[in-house]
């Protein structure tokens, strides 16, 4: 019979020592001061990319309306009438939308305006900064 040998470990190398474990904590920090811009940046993008399916779904409700009821709803009525029934509104057959009217991806309410000034309604968000104008990410999204 074959006794087996059991080696003794010492305490030390069981773990990792304090030099180890800050090269491991370098790189990491590394790799993240590297990839979370890179990430961070498509963020606004596809924020952007929501606004414009949203806008797109939008007037595709709205279209829908003016198939119903023969125009669009008036500016004061506003979006809500995509959900709800205008009063004095008889071929009204909606609900248009199976939710209520979503904010834009930055929580703010869309923008629509009927008659509009740059198409037939107009349809837009404002964009992050919430301002008329600006570029990349505040850059206004729009239905013209």
């Amino acid at each position: 019979m074959k006794r087996w040998r059991i080696q003794r470990r010492t305490h030390a190398a069981y773990g990792f020592t304090l030099l180890e474990l800050l090269v491991v904590m370098v790189i990491i920090g590394l790799l993240a001061g590297y990839v979370a811009p890179k990430y961070f940046s498509q963020v606004g993008k596809s924020e952007i990319k929501a606004a414009q399916a949203q806008i797109d779904s939008l007037e595709k409700a709205l279209d829908q309306y003016r198939l119903d009821t023969g125009h669009y709803p008036a500016t004061e009525q506003g979006l809500i009438s995509l959900v709800t029934r205008p009063t004095n509104e008889l071929k009204w057959q909606g609900p248009y939308l199976k939710k209520m009217v979503p904010p834009d991806p930055w929580g703010r309410p869309y923008v629509y305006k009927y008659p509009g000034e740059r198409s037939e309604f107009d349809l837009y968000s404002y964009g992050k900064d919430g301002q008329p104008g600006g570029t990349g990410e505040a850059v206004d999204i729009a239905n013209w």
